[in-house]
């Protein structure tokens, strides 16, 4: 079985994320509705009603680097 760190930080909530890429907060799930195809596959997932983003779907999504990064 993999382990997935918990505290890697390219895994963020989808409000955090959309925060520190300037987009709205509803940004993600938008994105994830009308342009699905943008996000490669595992980039994302819903827990509950939680959903997680990875830096990689995001910069795929966005098309920008990651800011924190800079």
């Amino acid at each position: 079985m993999v382990k997935i760190n918990l505290n890697d930080p390219d895994l963020m909530a989808a409000t955090e994320a959309a925060e520190i890429w300037g987009k709205n907060p509803t940004y993600v799930r938008t994105s994830l509705r009308q342009t699905p195809d943008k996000w490669p596959a595992g980039s994302w997932r819903l827990f509950g009603r939680q959903l997680v983003v990875t830096t990689e779907g995001m910069e795929a999504a966005t098309g920008d680097p990651d800011p924190r990064k800079k």
